[in-house]
């Protein structure tokens, strides 16, 4: 059972789906998955969509939602910031908390590129609402990716957005960012964790799961590595394996 849902929040509205097992026995765990930069809530080659409908034969409830000024939802992306996205992500999460067809004590949370540096700060900041924490090719070091790709633009331009891509871009996010401790945050959370990455990401660097498993995680995560893969997962044998993988982690609800 898949249908659009929208979420209103200080004058936003969020635009999403929803995936609820069609003989679902009440109250339903939940997963909540966040998109990556410059993505949406469907992902590349449907591969969001194809994660909720293997999660829903699981017996899980599956929320996504497309983040402010991204995909359907309000806004330009020009106001778009990881600050922002983090209001987002706690929004989502309150909602979802208080469904009266989800068991609020098993929410967990999938997020993919800079959906997985907000998912690792979200459950950082919140984990006690957090039951289990998935990272696919996450961010983490969304500050230096940013310099790396448009710091000297940055420093020699007065103007308040930048091209990426076709997406403008305010200067509004870079700063945000500077204020970020992702690392930091993340560390409050004390349960399992899985990080999946591929081998050839040249997008964010398959270095920074094993960052976050030495530096946040520890013995708590287990980083998944898929061999040749880039950071799309950009191939039908990649993403066969992420959804197993996944699905493995998560087991039958």
């Amino acid at each position: 059972m898949q249908q659009a849902i929208t979420l209103n929040y200080e004058g936003k509205t969020l635009r999403g789906m929803e995936h609820i097992p069609a003989a679902s026995h009440e109250p339903l765990p939940a997963v909540i998955m966040f998109h990556g930069f410059t993505g949406t809530k469907l992902g590349s080659h449907r591969f969001f969509l194809k994660i909720s409908r293997e999660l829903e034969k699981l017996g899980y409830a599956v929320f996504r939602y497309d983040f402010y000024g991204s995909g359907e939802s309000d806004g330009n992306f020009e106001e778009m910031t990881v600050s922002g996205e983090l209001a987002d992500a706690n929004a989502i999460l309150d909602q979802v908390q208080a469904d009266p067809r989800i068991d609020n004590s098993r929410i967990s949370v999938i997020g993919f590129s800079m959906g997985g540096l907000v998912a690792s700060v979200l459950a950082g900041d919140r984990p006690d609402d957090i039951e289990r924490l998935i990272l696919l090719a996450p961010a983490g070091i969304m500050k230096e990716l940013i310099k790396a790709a448009a710091g000297e633009y940055l420093a020699s331009s007065n103007a308040e957005t930048f091209d990426w891509a076709g997406n403008l871009i305010g200067r509004a996010f870079p700063v945000d960012l500077e204020t970020i401790d992702v690392f930091g945050r993340s560390q409050g959370f004390q349960k399992n964790v899985l990080l999946i990455h591929g081998t050839e990401d040249k997008t964010v660097p398959a270095a920074v799961s094993q960052m976050y498993k030495e530096q946040v995680y520890g013995d708590r995560a287990r980083v998944h590595y898929i061999e040749s893969c880039d950071h799309n997962f950009n191939s039908h044998a990649w993403e066969c394996e992420l959804i197993e993988q996944i699905g493995l982690f998560m087991g039958k609800a």
